[in-house]
């Protein structure tokens, strides 16, 4: 089976996290967090910074590894490393996404997330939650 290494960002603001839904290809409408394919020669947090930069039109910085998730689609397994992320400049601007939202704990599952996506969101719903509690 083909492998696919990918980066995502978890992208933080106070009590909420943004997520992104996609406009092309064989998952057109499923909700993500944004980043993309790790080029040939760079670390996963320079292609994530090159990702946000080329989708959203930002810059951000990368923080720490959340969790990597190993998920098997029909055609292809994906490998998709996880990073807390904040946005140092810009406005997240669509341009491969034709929306985007920022959700908090209580709306976090309220979008139809992609399948490798939807395990991590529970479990940031659950960080999100705990950190609005204390």
């Amino acid at each position: 089976m083909k492998q696919v290494q990918v980066v995502a960002a978890v992208i933080r603001e106070g009590d909420k996290i943004l997520a992104t839904r996609r406009n092309y290809g064989e998952f057109k409408g499923g909700w993500e967090f944004p980043g993309g394919k790790v080029e040939v020669g760079e670390t996963p947090q320079q292609a994530l910074v090159r990702e946000l930069r080329e989708e959203l039109h930002v810059k951000i910085v990368p923080g720490d590894l959340l969790d990597i998730v190993e998920y098997d689609y029909p055609t292809f397994h994906l490998s998709m490393r996880c990073y807390w992320a904040t946005i140092a400049a810009g406005e997240p601007t669509l341009s491969v996404h034709d929306a985007l939202r920022w959700l908090g704990a209580e709306e976090i599952t309220s979008v139809a997330w992609l399948p490798a996506d939807a395990g991590l969101v529970q479990q940031i719903g659950t960080i999100l939650r705990s950190s609005e509690q204390g």
